[in-house]
């Protein structure tokens, strides 16, 4: 599948959300709930904190289906920032029922800026890749597709998809091997 066919389902499954289609808020579950599972990961303390937050992000794709524009054409990008936003509120209903006071920054939770400070060389390394290797990583380490899935998506082989894979992990290592001295 390309990008173009992945931004077409994501439009149409969107429209069909936006219908009332159960079926559609299953597959957009099958879909995404892997990869908002891992970004849940990053920003949430607990594995019942997890769950909470993947099932209200999904929740409000169902709600806001009909209102819901896609600058970028991917369905994903909206849904890790509904992700995230729902991890800030849960930070904030937290800290107020243990009766602690609220930051006075609240724009994200400091393990989250930390985690990003500390990333960003990886989706700058990431960014620098050739298109189809960025978009191998993206596949496999942003999405969760295994190397097979990937293959198939992008008209590949498994091997390639693998030896590419392994080139990215050795600019990436080389990267920090750098960054560290």
């Amino acid at each position: 599948m390309t990008d173009s066919e992945d931004t077409d389902d994501d439009h149409a499954l969107l429209t069909r959300l936006a219908i009332g289609d159960r079926a559609a808020l299953a597959a957009a579950f099958d879909r995404f709930a892997p990869t908002l599972t891992r970004y849940a990961w990053a920003v949430a303390p607990s594995r019942m904190d997890v769950e909470e937050l993947v099932q209200d992000t999904l929740l409000t794709l169902w709600q806001k289906a009909a209102s819901i524009e896609l600058p970028t054409g991917s369905l994903l990008p909206w849904l890790l920032v509904v992700c995230r936003n729902h991890s800030r509120n849960l930070l904030r209903r937290q800290l107020r029922t243990q009766g602690d006071p609220l930051p006075d920054d609240l724009a994200a939770p400091p393990q989250e800026e930390d985690a990003r400070e500390r990333l960003r060389w990886v989706r700058d390394e990431i960014d620098a890749l050739a298109p189809l290797d960025r978009r191998i990583c993206e596949l496999c380490l942003l999405e969760g597709h295994s190397y097979s899935e990937a293959a198939a998506l992008l008209g590949l082989s498994a091997g390639a998809v693998t030896k590419r894979v392994s080139r990215s992990r050795a600019r990436l290592k080389k990267a920090v091997m750098h960054d560290e001295h």
